[in-house]
């Protein structure tokens, strides 16, 4: 179990809500239709009362604009649209000030093809930077590596005419990739870091971190030169930045994902793609089997580290750590409506994915929420927002956030036209039905259960700031159970992914002999003795909190359970 020092330092993330922002769709505070990171200043006090503790931005360095910001053309400076410096320092100090972290994002894998790195090394072989990045002159190395984006990439390799030769990228064609067996590359990704964090910032999300390095004859996928570079950056940071962390992109199976910890010498912190689409797939069977096999194979982490767990995030909900036949039923379920797939995953944003629930989109938070590690929310997911399926690539979940029912959502005064882009229309999750106004107006909203998990969630840290959880059988196929402890309480969590009401038995340790309290959730429950009688509605879910009895003064503390240290 994590201490309250380590809470407060290098595990400080397992009582932190993490918020991602992508920071030209939040809100435009110069009025040029694009959001920035002034604009986050402004909204500060809403992540704050929203309960959250650490924000995630996306890209904000200067970019060619092709892939919201993961394209860069130069490492150290802001986007001139977004801000500058400056810009950067308020928004740090102001977040500090808020009790709030910032996370940067660490886009270590590539670059622009307009970044001066690379138009410097496909102008001359002689150029310092030619080694910097992966050349062939037939295109055909590296053949077992698959193509990310599979719907508008045909190979990993393209053609340039300047260079004469073809570049290799894993992902977009304008972004080739940097050459990690180049000690310089290595060396200038470690100065990117230093610098940034120099600046205030708390920790990185690391994007796409399995693909840094290549070799013939493997799918260049989590290698091991891949885990050296990690926990090599990672004692550098931790010696010159101590209590900032790494978060890791790895979308992987669930043997690739768990490495990425390195025994806590690596990532502290590292996100859970295993577990994300079972969580839909378990809304469909109505049936969280699935959910429990994951969380087996994957629970626990390392001492002092954790899961980042997360319900939808900037991109497609990616299919990739499911089989084929789970694959077909997740489309067949989600992707019945048109322009909906990309990548062969699922462009949607979550409430339009559930249907406009908020009991069922509640539910998945409290779920979230309740395990251990960092839950980690996408913008506008506490008010239901939609999607746009009429919008190219992943932009449609990437729309203006939805601050009032006001024109353009009340997230810039310029004309529709202008905007980065356009704002949600469906009139179901369109700003006329889902906005930040009318949700903190009304008791009862999404937006106030998810702001009273959060805080139910930050009350009761030691339960939830644990390690530990414990399978319950809840003697119903429908209802997924667990318990969150501490030494002096307990708290049993339940889900009935059902639509329809269920009645169970849960078991309770005899020396848990208090009375239960449901301190969220709307079921009722019963003490019988050695079970808990609990009722649950369709979708839904209660937290129960147990206290064990406090020993007689005198009593010898009970040993601590064995763990490897601490980093």
């Amino acid at each position: 179990m994590a201490s309250a020092e380590e809470l407060r330092q290098g595990a400080w993330f397992r009582n932190a809500v993490f918020y991602e922002i992508p920071v030209r769709s939040f809100y435009d505070s110069n009025g040029d239709g694009i959001g920035d990171l002034g604009g986050v200043t402004q909204k500060l006090d809403y992540l704050s009362e929203l309960g959250v503790r650490a924000i995630w931005l996306l890209p904000f360095y200067r970019s060619a604009w092709r892939d919201e910001g993961y394209d860069i053309t130069d490492h150290y400076s802001i986007d001139p649209t977004l801000g500058t410096l400056d810009d950067l320092d308020r928004l740090v100090t102001d977040a500090h000030a808020h009790g709030i972290r910032v996370l940067g994002d660490f886009v270590s894998n590539h670059v622009s093809i307009d970044h001066p790195w690379f138009q410097a090394a496909r102008k001359d072989r002689g150029s310092p930077h030619r080694n910097w990045f992966l050349w062939s002159d037939t295109g055909k190395e590296f053949s077992r590596t698959r193509i990310i984006f599979r719907d508008l990439e045909r190979s990993n390799w393209t053609w340039d005419e300047t260079a004469g030769q073809y570049y290799f990228h894993r992902f977009y064609a304008t972004q080739p990739d940097l050459n990690y067996d180049e000690p310089a590359v290595r060396a200038e990704m470690t100065k990117i870091a230093r610098f940034w964090l120099g600046h205030g910032l708390d920790g990185f999300r690391c994007d796409a971190v399995p693909y840094l390095f290549k070799r013939e004859g493997t799918r260049c996928q989590s290698l091991p030169e891949v885990h050296q570079f990690f926990q090599e950056l990672r004692s550098i940071l931790d010696a010159e930045f101590p209590g900032t962390v790494l978060v890791a992109e790895a979308n992987q199976s669930v043997p690739e994902t768990v490495p990425y910890f390195g025994n806590g010498r690596e990532f502290p912190i590292v996100m859970h793609f295993p577990l994300m689409p079972n969580l839909y797939l378990a809304l469909g069977e109505e049936d969280p089997r699935r959910i429990r096999h994951v969380l087996q194979a994957t629970l626990p982490a390392p001492h002092g580290c954790g899961w980042a767990y997360f319900l939808r995030n900037h991109d497609e909900v990616s299919l990739e750590q499911v089989s084929d036949d789970e694959r077909e039923m997740f489309l067949w379920i989600y992707g019945r409506y048109p322009r909906t797939v990309l990548n062969g995953g699922i462009r949607r944003r979550l409430a339009p994915m559930l249907d406009g629930n908020d009991a069922t989109i509640a539910m998945m938070h409290a779920l979230l929420l309740s395990l251990p590690g960092a839950p980690f929310l996408y913008y506008g997911d506490e008010i239901g927002m939609g999607d746009r399926l009429d919008l190219s690539d992943r932009d449609g979940v990437r729309t203006p956030m939805q601050w009032t029912s006001e024109e353009n959502a009340g997230f810039s005064a310029l004309p529709v036209d202008r905007l980065v882009r356009p704002p949600v229309t469906d009139p179901n999750y369109g700003p006329a039905a889902r906005n930040v106004a009318e949700e903190r107006s009304r008791l009862g909203s999404l937006y106030h259960q998810i702001q009273q998990l959060i805080a139910i969630r930050s009350a009761n840290v030691e339960e939830f700031g644990s390690e530990r959880l414990a399978a319950a059988d809840a003697h119903a196929t429908s209802v997924l159970a667990f318990w969150r402890d501490q030494p002096s309480a307990r708290v049993l969590c339940l889900f009935n992914f059902s639509r329809a009401t269920v009645t169970g038995t849960v078991s309770i340790d005899p020396e848990l002999r208090s009375a239960p309290v449901l301190i969220a959730g709307d079921g009722t429950i019963e003490r019988q003795e050695s079970n808990l009688m609990y009722t649950l509605g369709g979708r839904r879910y209660a937290w129960v909190r147990f206290v064990r009895p406090v020993p007689p003064l005198g009593t010898p503390a009970a040993a601590p359970p064995e763990s490897s240290p601490s980093r």
